[in-house]
């Protein structure tokens, strides 16, 4: 079966990184006047609140089922997936951009700049530590899939922002070195500038790539290509189905429905066909453990 990774270590790493970064970063920014090192300081300061609203996503998705709410809360995590995707684009990635057309007005001098550079240095240390916890579960729960294609087809949409933030992290780390360096090499002033408006349009555009993702499933996708072939193999090797005509699922955060329309191998009377049906129910969500509810129509016809 399909692997499937612990996003909540993978949060509360990054949660401790980023606010570790975040102290770091703003100490740096006000004894340098680095935009570009501000403007990392206000990124990762903006990463540990939606790390603490991915938190809440997880804790609101446990709640149960009830009347006004069937299928429970599971898709909740989706709801605050996307609203880290367009704070990330807003309050991390615009801001950048605004704070570096602001230093191309009205360039200001760095202070300290070997400060502004040590910090980054940390961070870049910290921001791969929580990359690499990050990865750990990412490819526990990739499996064999690459990278860009479990990006493309995950369902764990707290995991998914969570890599695209250390992704947007790291390079951003980098990108405010290389401005800095290069400052204090050319006395130019101009590429901490750049250097700023490059971190807001990196931000910008994993913020974009992450709310496509993260919208599909909030209109609601079934489960991933390789778990619904999982699925398939199960029903079809059963003997009490004779043929799968239609299956349905949907992804409802960290569990499945299930809705099979199966024609079913003849059966001496109904109460055999119920105990035959209710069988594979139960050893499907025996072998599937995400599946939560499953629904199953029997087609007896000749």
């Amino acid at each position: 079966m399909s692997g499937h990774g612990n996003s909540l270590r993978a949060i509360l790493l990054a949660l401790g990184a980023n606010f570790a970064i975040f102290v770091a970063k703003l100490i740096a920014a006000v004894v340098t006047g680095s935009g570009a090192m501000l403007a990392e300081a206000v990124h990762s300061l903006a990463d540990c609140g939606n790390q603490g609203l991915l938190l809440l996503g997880i804790r609101q998705s446990k709640r149960p089922p009830s009347d006004e709410y069937p299928l429970g809360w599971g898709r909740a995590l989706y709801f605050w997936s996307f609203v880290v995707a367009v704070l990330l684009f807003a309050v991390g990635g615009l801001f950048s951009i605004y704070e570096g057309t602001h230093k191309l007005a009205q360039p200001e001098p760095l202070r300290w700049p070997w400060v502004a550079l040590g910090v980054l240095l940390f961070g870049i240390v910290m921001e791969s530590i929580s990359m690499h916890g990050c990865l750990r579960e990412v490819n526990q729960a990739r499996g064999e899939q690459s990278l860009w294609r479990w990006f493309r087809e995950t369902r764990s949409s707290e995991l998914l922002v969570i890599f695209g933030e250390d992704l947007a992290a790291l390079l951003g780390l980098c990108l405010a070195a290389l401005a800095i360096g290069a400052t204090m090499l050319t006395g130019n002033l101009l590429f901490d500038a750049l250097g700023t408006i490059a971190i807001g349009v990196l931000l910008v555009a994993v913020a974009i790539a992450l709310s496509i993702e993260v919208k599909a499933l909030l209109i609601g996708q079934g489960v991933e290509p390789r778990r619904r072939a999982e699925l398939l193999t199960f029903l079809h090797g059963r003997a009490e189905i004779a043929e799968v005509l239609n299956l349905i699922t949907l992804q409802m955060g960290p569990d499945v429905m299930v809705a099979i329309k199966a024609r079913m191998t003849p059966t001496p009377d109904n109460l055999s066909l119920i105990e035959a049906i209710n069988t594979v129910e139960q050893d499907m969500k025996a072998q599937f453990a995400d599946v939560r509810w499953s629904f199953f129509e029997p087609d007896v016809s000749d």
